[in-house]
């Protein structure tokens, strides 16, 4: 099936069933992909970030108010 006759078949559903193939498609993206290739200068990223974190050197905020603190900004 070429890409041109799946779009035309996507367009022609109904939204629910629109919503269930995206599902479909993220759970097939999920068993497949169990892990997601990183380059190294992100893995190395990571692991600074990490060892940040447990070492308590880096202050954390919970959604709450970094959503607030956004809200806020563009009210």
């Amino acid at each position: 099936m070429r890409m041109t006759e799946i779009i035309e078949s996507i367009d022609g559903m109904e939204l629910s069933r629109k919503l269930m193939l995206v599902e479909d498609i993220w759970d097939s993206i999920a068993r497949n992909n169990c892990q997601l290739p990183l380059p190294e200068w992100q893995k190395a990223e990571l692991n600074q970030r990490y060892s940040e974190y447990n070492n308590g050197d880096i202050k954390l905020h919970d959604c709450k108010s970094v959503h607030e603190k956004i809200g806020n900004n563009y009210s």
